[in-house]
Formats: C-alpha cells, sequence, structure tokens
C-alpha cells in the first residue's frame, strides 16, 4: 500500500481525506491540519457509533432473526426463523401433511414454485462441463442444469430479506452495504452461492474436500449468537512510527490513549450509566518481543475525565520503567478490564462522609389536618420517632454540628428499610470521629448526656463491670481486655 505521498505522485488530482484523530491536549478527536503519525491517533469512535446504528437496523428490521457482531462492519445474521416464518406465510401448506399423503409426514413435499433470481442479487451456480465443451461467454440458465428445490426457495427468500434490510440501511443512514459476498461483487450487492461438491473436489482433497469447499465459500456452521452489548473490555493502542527512548516520552502518548478510552466509556455510559472498568491495564512492547504490563485497580468515578484516567496511566507509566533511562518501545496500549455495570447508588469512600446543610423535607406527607409548618421535621430522627412524627432523613451530629442525611434514592424505600439506614448512617458518622481522635493520639470523646452529673477528679471509677459502657462501632477493636 502507497503512503499518501506516494499516492499523490502517481495520481497528482488524488484528494485524499484523513479520518479523525487523537492529539495531546483535546479531549475529542479532529480533523486537524498537518496529521502526523508520530504525534497523533487514529479514531474510530465515529465508525463504531454508525456500526451500532445499522446492527439497530438490522434488528428492527429483522426482529426474529438471530444477529451476531463480528467486527466494526461485519455482522453474522442468522436467518432461520423469519425465513421460515415467511415460507410458511406464503406456502401454509407446508405447515399440515394431507390427509392424502401416503406415507404421511414421510411423503414427498409438493413440487416447489419457479423462482426469480433477477432481483435478489448475483446468483453464483456451478456449471459442469465436459472437458471438450466450448466455453460460453454468456452465464447460463440456473433452471437448465439444476432442478429447483424447497432449499433454493428459502435461500430465495432469505435474499430477499437481506435485500429489504440493506436497502433499509441505505434509506435512513445513506450506507451501502454488501452481503453473502466477502470481496467478491462489492460494493452495494450481494450473492448467493450454489455452488456443489464436485467429484473433481471429491478425487482431489479426499476427506478433507467438505472442510475446503465450506472454507472456500466461508461457510461456518458454529451457532449465530448475539453477542452482550456490555464489553467486558476496552482498548486504545499505538504502533508507534517513532519508538518512546526517554520515559518522559510515555506521558504523551498515555495522555492521547486515555482520551479515547475517557471519550468511549461516556459514549458506553448513555446506554449503560452505570458501567465501572474495575481495572486499568498498560502494555508496552519493544519490537515483536513479548509485551510487559502493569496493572492497577480503577475506583469507581461517575464523572469520568481523561486527567483521571491519565494519572492512572502515568502511575503504571512510571512502575514499568522504574528507574530505566534508555528504553525503546515500539507499541503502547492502556486499557480498562473487568467491566460491569455497579450497583445502583454506587459511590467512592468519600460519599459515606458528605454532609448536607439544607434541610430535607419528611419522606412522608403530613397527617390530614396538620398545619403545614409540620411539613419540615427538625432535630434528631430518634427523637421524633418517640414523640410520634413523621421520620426525618437525617440528623444533627453533637460533635460536628453538621446535618448528615440519606442519599436521594433512598427516599422511596419503606420506612423500616429508612431507619436501618440511617442508624448505619449514624454509626458510620461516629466511627468517623473516633477515627480522627485516633489519628489525633487522643481519646474518644464520650457524649455528654442530659442525665450525667459532672465528677471530681479525684473520684473513683466504679468496680463493678455491669455497669461499664459497652463501646459501639469500631471502638470495640480498640477496648482494653
Amino acid at each position: 500500500m502507497d503512503k499518501v505521498k506516494d499516492a499523490k505522485k502517481k495520481c497528482p488530482n488524488l484528494i485524499a481525506v484523513h479520518v479523525a484523530t487523537y492529539k495531546e491536549g483535546e479531549k475529542e478527536p479532529g480533523y486537524w491540519d498537518n496529521v502526523d503519525t508520530r504525534t497523533h491517533k487514529v479514531s474510530l469512535d465515529l465508525y463504531r457509533r454508525e456500526s451500532g446504528k445499522i446492527i439497530n437496523i438490522f434488528k428492527e428490521t429483522l426482529p426474529s432473526g438471530e444477529i451476531e457482531k463480528a467486527s466494526i462492519d461485519e455482522a453474522f445474521i442468522d436467518l432461520t426463523r423469519p425465513v421460515r416464518e415467511k415460507l410458511l406465510e406464503r406456502y401454509p401448506y407446508l405447515s399440515r401433511v394431507p390427509d392424502d399423503a401416503p406415507d404421511g409426514a414421510d411423503s414427498p413435499l409438493p413440487p416447489p414454485p419457479p423462482i426469480n433470481w433477477s432481483q435478489l442479487g448475483v446468483l453464483i451456480p456451478v456449471v459442469t462441463r465436459d472437458d471438450d465443451s466450448e466455453a460460453k461467454d454468456e452465464a447460463p440458465n440456473y433452471e437448465d442444469y439444476h432442478k429447483t428445490t424447497w432449499h433454493d426457495v428459502a435461500l430465495s427468500i432469505g435474499a430477499e430479506l437481506m435485500s429489504r434490510v440493506r436497502e433499509e440501511v441505505c434509506k435512513q443512514l445513506g450506507y451501502t452495504t454488501s452481503a453473502l459476498s466477502a470481496s467478491y461483487k462489492k460494493p452495494n450487492s450481494q450473492v448467493s452461492s450454489f455452488r456443489e461438491l464436485t467429484k473433481e473436489m471429491q478425487n482431489k482433497f479426499g476427506e478433507n474436500a467438505i472442510w475446503v469447499y465450506e472454507l472456500l465459500r466461508g461457510i461456518d456452521r458454529s451457532e449465530v449468537k448475539e453477542k452482550s452489548a456490555l464489553f467486558k473490555s476496552m482498548l486504545a493502542s499505538k504502533n508507534l512510527p517513532k519508538p518512546i527512548t526517554k520515559p518522559a516520552e510515555g506521558q504523551h502518548w498515555i495522555r492521547v490513549l486515555a482520551a479515547e478510552l475517557a471519550l468511549r466509556l461516556k459514549d458506553a455510559r448513555e446506554e449503560m450509566p452505570t458501567l465501572w472498568p474495575k481495572t486499568i491495564v498498560l502494555h508496552a512492547r519493544k519490537g515483536y518481543e513479548t509485551s510487559r504490563s502493569k496493572q492497577a485497580a480503577f475506583p469507581f468515578t461517575r464523572d469520568i475525565t481523561v486527567d483521571i484516567i491519565a494519572s492512572a496511566g502515568n502511575k503504571l507509566w512510571k512502575e514499568l520503567v522504574g528507574d530505566t533511562t534508555n528504553i525503546y518501545v515500539t507499541s503502547v496500549q492502556l486499557a480498562f478490564t473487568g467491566i460491569d455495570a455497579a450497583e445502583t447508588g454506587q459511590q467512592n469512600i468519600d460519599g459515606f462522609f458528605k454532609t448536607n446543610d439544607v434541610q430535607r423535607p419528611t419522606l412522608k406527607r403530613p397527617r390530614s389536618g396538620a398545619s403545614p409548618s409540620r411539613g419540615v421535621v427538625k432535630g434528631d430522627s430518634r427523637d421524633n420517632q418517640n414523640q410520634g412524627e413523621p421520620f426525618a432523613a437525617s440528623f444533627v451530629c453533637e460533635r460536628c454540628c453538621k446535618r448528615i442525611a440519606l442519599r436521594d434514592e433512598q427516599a422511596d424505600w419503606s420506612e423500616e428499610q429508612r431507619i436501618s439506614a440511617l442508624a448505619i448512617l449514624r454509626q458510620e458518622h461516629e466511627d468517623f470521629h473516633f477515627a480522627q481522635d485516633l489519628a489525633n493520639e487522643s481519646g474518644p470523646v464520650i457524649k455528654p448526656s442530659s442525665s450525667s452529673k459532672p465528677t471530681s477528679k479525684s473520684s473513683k471509677p466504679t468496680s463493678k463491670r455491669g455497669r461499664e459502657t459497652e463501646p459501639k462501632g469500631i471502638e470495640k477493636f480498640f477496648g482494653k481486655k
């Protein structure tokens, strides 16, 4: 394949159009001037999006068909069910055995109808000629040497359905497609093959004749199964025309690859907002040698950015190159693995210590006849429950005087679940203060009680163990034995 410069020398009027590319400092790919493979990376994101649209048209046009995406521009379609449905719709007498059938279900089928292949794409029959016969320029008539069977009728219906699908893709998106043709009769065509296993092939290849026959015609008998829309991994890679020779040069490409991963994850989250890659992996390879890799856990982040991914990638890069000053890397890859849908309400550890100073309304409607002022409940939820008030979704910490509230999505929970969740949230917040006390090398602060009386320094502690207060939360792990 010629490079653009060489191609333009051969064809001076050639207009070369470059695909969108990523470059450092940009969050999304674009069409830049003076694109250089040494600094830019090709983006296939547009093609992935359009590929998804085409697959959706396949599914809409063939609701009962099985569609398996093979690559960004290829798919396998199992037409067995839609062809069977259309066959029985057109020829309903095939669905039941005639009463006068001599052998019941084993009786021969009635003769099939003639088939008009002129509107169903390109037909490739096999014509067996004698060695002394003269070659003919015109294509032979299929009906002249082959007796039509119901299998041919089913194949013609499949070609008809495929033609309809291709027309729909062209109508909605403006793209031409090819079907059943490999690289033959492209573009915008479809091919139906009736080639039969000849005696010549059987004599030449023996037991392997069937394998050769199916291989040459692209026949794959493995079951077509629709793949899940959830990909378990995402990979951004770059084969470097100019190898990385210094550790500092790697950060440029890590940031470029991070921009691609960030955009692809955002696109995937439009259909499944809770997608979360559990691991980030960095691969580096020298020539054709085995690649070296480093990986680390990737924290759940709702608002993914290039900076977050690049920061994680740079840490792996430093671990990978270590103290080496001279390196030679010809390929670098950054990938997300273990992609899965996180649970609803998933948050990182910081979310457990967020506070909300805004007073929230109660999660229950006020009783009939109650005054409008009772629409908001203040104070501690436990006090409100003792007084018969509606359940409050928050409490005020006595130490930091901040209001701690349940999450918005917990508003639809039952009252019992909300009470339990608020109790857990209270215990977690108390554990937070206890951990702070340990970090400050001071003992936990005992909460004053309204019924407790101040004691002098000289007073002796009680000797009865039954009166000692049992520690709660994480305090129990730090008590004296």
